[in-house]
């Protein structure tokens, strides 16, 4: 270790030691009552996929629960409104690993889930997210393999749900956008956005 970097696992066990017995025996294989009541609880997760050009991390959000508990091992996302891009969804049809982190405004616990999944445009899986006129293009169908809570400390360090709003000053996305091509209107973007998304917001169109 040279140069600092750690290239064995021996060694960095070495440095860590061992783990906490409540960190080894919190590990399920399926959706035990426990964490389905949290997990029905939470409205947003954040769905890792994988595939050839690497990994993508994606915020997923609901104004209900964001997924339905199909059974002990099985949880379904609808794929609302997005951008388009279809990151995680190229990705889990080339490559199915999966993992969510469930989060609940409030709690600073994390509900963990590593499974595979599929994307389905099955009319039957569709229609049970059918809502208000909405309805979403693919339900992403996740086999879990593990489910377990997460330590605590990193949504308590941050004071994620104590610190209050700090987004004063933040570059807004429209500024994002404009120095990624000078000639796009950066200012029209974010006075739009808000209608935009409105009328967009669950459906394709």
């Amino acid at each position: 270790m040279s140069d600092g970097v750690i290239r064995d696992v021996a060694e960095l066990e070495a440095i860590y030691g061992t783990a906490s017995e409540a960190s080894l025996i919190k590990v399920a294989d399926r959706v035990i009552p426990v964490y389905a009541d949290w997990i029905r609880r939470s409205q947003l997760c954040i769905l890792t996929t994988v595939g050839p050009e690497g990994t993508d991390g994606s915020p997923r959000g609901d104004d209900g629960p964001v997924v339905q508990i199909a059974d002990e091992k099985t949880l379904l996302m609808p794929d609302w409104r997005g951008n388009n891009r279809l990151d995680s969804l190229r990705n889990i049809v080339r490559d199915g690993r999966v993992s969510l982190m469930f989060m609940v405004p409030g709690s600073n616990n994390v509900i963990r889930v590593n499974g595979t999944g599929v994307v389905s445009v099955a009319e039957d899986m569709v229609a049970r997210f059918n809502d208000k006129g909405r309805r979403p293009r693919s339900v992403i169908v996740i086999t879990v393999g593990e489910v377990y809570s997460q330590c605590a400390r990193a949504l308590i360090r941050s004071g994620t749900w104590t610190a209050g709003d700090q987004s004063e000053g933040l570059p807004s996305v429209g500024d994002m956008l404009a120095a990624m091509k000078a000639d796009f209107d950066g200012k029209s973007y974010d006075i739009e956005w808000d209608a935009r998304a409105a009328k967009s917001m669950w459906n394709a169109d």
